[in-house]
Order: structure tokens, then sequence, then C-alpha cells
């Protein structure tokens, strides 16, 4: 599966490693792209591994908001 998130607060490379390092971390997340410019983020994943909360959770943990 494939989703993008739409996620506020990213503004540079640190905000994209630590959204990036954070979903990575999860099992059944295959690719993670982050988009500053856009505020978003692509992530695939195995939806049987990983739930679409778990990968909300991840990037809120480090301090940003997901719509």
């Amino acid at each position: 599966m494939t989703i993008t998130l739409q996620v506020q607060g990213m503004t540079c490379g640190h905000c994209k490693a630590a959204v990036t390092n954070a979903l990575q971390t999860l099992d059944g997340v295959s690719r993670v792209e982050v988009h500053l410019q856009e505020g978003t983020v692509d992530v695939d994943y195995d939806e049987t591994k990983v739930s679409v909360e778990k990968l909300k959770e991840a990037i809120e943990e480090q301090g940003y908001n997901v719509k």
C-alpha cells in the first residue's frame, strides 16, 4: 500500500531525516519519501504489518502534526 500523509511543521533537512528515520524503523515500511515544499510524506507499507495509525504516531512522536 502507498499513502500520502499531510505533515505540518517540517521545514528543513533535520525534519526530513527525523520523519524518515521514525517511519523506517517500523516493521512493514518499505519506502519513505518526504516532500518539504508540499508538506507531505509518501509511505509504502505492508498493511498486514503496520497500520496508518502507527505511521501517524511515529511522525507525531517526532513533534509534527499529521492531518
